[in-house]
């Protein structure tokens, strides 16, 4: 662990003094006997002190020891320093050993709370969620479990679940197998577009348009990859209507295997149909007018030329920006008389 890695989790004491900012790597957190010393309300040398006795009494190995990259800036210096962090299992035996009422509130927190999180990657107040007094977030808990649930690998798996347990004819190397996820997907983004995957892609791709039409997309900036998605292309209300439709259709899905019901492949395709249309919406007739591969090679083409302008535009303004920085360079050492011609090329350059 040379460099800082992982996510942040941050621990607020009881009494509100102090917040203490924990690494998760690894299914542990990481503290410096710094943090510790904050964290137990006590020195760095007592910290130090008890380290080492637990190492020498034999309770905890140098396993629990490892070392990370700190970089503070010093003045006009950028400093790098090795500093030593120790994981969970030394942070709870040093507050065993330190016997302070942080220590006591720390053990009782990290032995429920954060060990839930470490192992699950979640915790949840149920009783503060079942109480909708003051600011409720249930709603938007629900919102997040749907797109979390919706998100492509997860309905993925789900569905060949549920179809592993309940379809008489399912055949993990048949073609109608092998296309059945893209169907359902199909249907579900056609019940609240109108169109298809790939109609919806060769509809809203624009490389005229701020990213190329999409709403979202992985990264910092919009990649080739990004542009054959047809989730991308939803804008804010689609998505949480699909992320619904989905889950809803993943617990319609569920309750048939619950009930044990036999049904084939073909069966799960009208079953499917039957499902949106009793949502009151647009069912996909047939496979849609655009075919997949189709798509994809628009697509392709309209990326090239959105990168080609893309790349263009971001030229011109690196060539405005360097010709801003020689007219200040120019006026700090006062040679304006020389800048007539450079003038006239930057506001050419800010005009495209």
């Amino acid at each position: 662990m040379s460099e800082p890695a992982g996510e942040l989790i941050l621990y607020r004491t009881e009494d509100g003094r102090n917040q203490i900012q924990m690494r998760a790597v690894g299914g542990t957190v990481w503290l410096t006997q710094a943090q510790m010393a904050e964290l137990f309300d006590t020195s760095v040398q007592n910290i130090n002190k008890r380290i080492q006795t637990i190492l020498e009494d034999g309770e905890l190995s140098e396993a629990t020891i490892n070392s990370e990259l700190i970089v503070r800036r010093e003045g006009d210096r950028e400093v790098r320093r090795e500093v030593r962090v120790y994981n969970l299992d030394m942070i709870l035996a040093v507050g065993y050993r330190v016997r302070s009422p942080r220590g006591i509130q720390f053990r009782q927190w990290a032995n429920t709370t954060l060990r839930e999180y470490l192992v699950k990657g979640f915790v949840l107040n149920d009783e503060r969620l079942k109480d909708p007094g003051g600011f409720d977030y249930f709603d938007e808990l629900l919102e997040r479990i749907r797109e979390i649930r919706a998100s492509e690998k997860r309905f993925y798996q789900k569905v060949r679940d549920v179809f592993v347990a309940t379809s008489a004819d399912y055949d993990s190397g048949s073609e109608t197998a092998r296309t059945f996820f893209a169907t359902i997907q199909n249907k579900l983004i056609y019940a609240v577009t109108g169109k298809s995957a790939a109609e919806l892609i060769v509809d809203r791709a624009d490389p005229g348009k701020p990213n190329m039409g999409l709403k979202t997309w992985k990264g910092s900036r919009v990649r080739r990859a990004d542009v054959t998605v047809a989730k991308n292309y939803l804008d804010s209300d689609e998505i949480s209507m699909l992320n619904m439709l989905t889950t809803q259709f993943l617990d319609f899905a569920e309750l048939r295997a619950r009930r044990r019901q036999q049904i084939t492949m073909a069966q799960w395709v009208t079953a499917t149909d039957t499902f949106i249309a009793m949502n009151d919406l647009k069912v996909l007739p047939g496979t849609g007018r655009v075919s997949r591969e189709a798509a994809e090679a628009i697509c392709r083409d309209r990326f090239t030329d959105f990168e080609t302008q893309r790349q263009a535009l971001e030229s011109a303004r690196a060539d405005a920006e360097a010709a801003r920085e020689i007219r200040k360079l120019a006026q700090a050492e006062g040679h304006l008389d020389a800048l007539g011609e450079l003038e006239t090329a930057t506001e050419d350059l800010e005009d495209r």
